[in-house]
């Protein structure tokens, strides 16, 4: 197994986030949102308060290097996100938790939680993952000029950290999900400059 990957999730972690009864609800606010990869019966837009989505996990590999890191997102605490709730029937829900703990458990960098996101209609108990503050990779909260200019420099194996970012905002803009700061990042980041400093600033 590589050195930087977990292995699958504990049974009672697994039992942990299963719902006492009824479907699993799961939050996406990255990626999960246009590229979910596990089956589902129902996907609605929902809005999750006490988290936001910010670029505050460091990637040393897939959008940056270890001489170079870069930024990925995460949620992390206060504000509140807009992003997708997806309902999986509970038959699957043990499969999809697994598959969930293998995509977003890499270096134990989050914590997975059961949070209340608002749908249309009703208020339902998603599973996501958040940002562990404790872990390494944390950046903590960082100024949007000094997140430029580690997103403007920073190139992993998955691309470069700066078509990241905007990838993000036009599957969110697909969405119909304002993307408001990033967007305001992105701004930044075609406006700094590439010997600017970097993480350990």
């Amino acid at each position: 197994m590589p050195a930087d990957l977990e292995p699958a999730a504990p049974p009672h972690v697994l039992n942990a986030l299963m719902p006492p009864q009824g479907d699993l609800w799961v939050f996406g606010y990255g990626s999960l949102m246009w590229d979910p990869g596990f089956p589902f019966v129902q996907a609605e837009a929902g809005l999750l308060h006490g988290y936001h989505r910010a670029f505050c996990m460091v990637s040393r590999r897939h959008r940056g290097t270890p001489e170079q890191p870069g930024l990925v997102l995460a949620l992390d605490k206060g504000g509140s996100c807009r992003g997708m709730a997806y309902r999986v029937v509970r038959s699957s829900a043990e499969t999809v938790l697994s598959y969930l703990w293998d995509r977003e458990m890499v270096r134990y960098a989050y914590v997975p939680r059961t949070v209340t996101v608002r749908l249309r209609t009703q208020e339902v108990q998603c599973t996501t993952f958040v940002a562990d503050r404790d872990h390494a990779s944390y950046a903590g909260r960082l100024a949007p000029q000094r997140a430029a200019r580690i997103i403007r420099r920073a190139h992993g194996g998955r691309g470069s950290n700066r078509d990241y970012l905007a990838s993000t905002i036009a599957h969110l803009d697909e969405l119909g999900i304002a993307a408001g700061p990033l967007r305001h990042l992105l701004r930044l980041v075609d406006g700094s400059k590439p010997q600017d400093g970097g993480l350990d600033d």
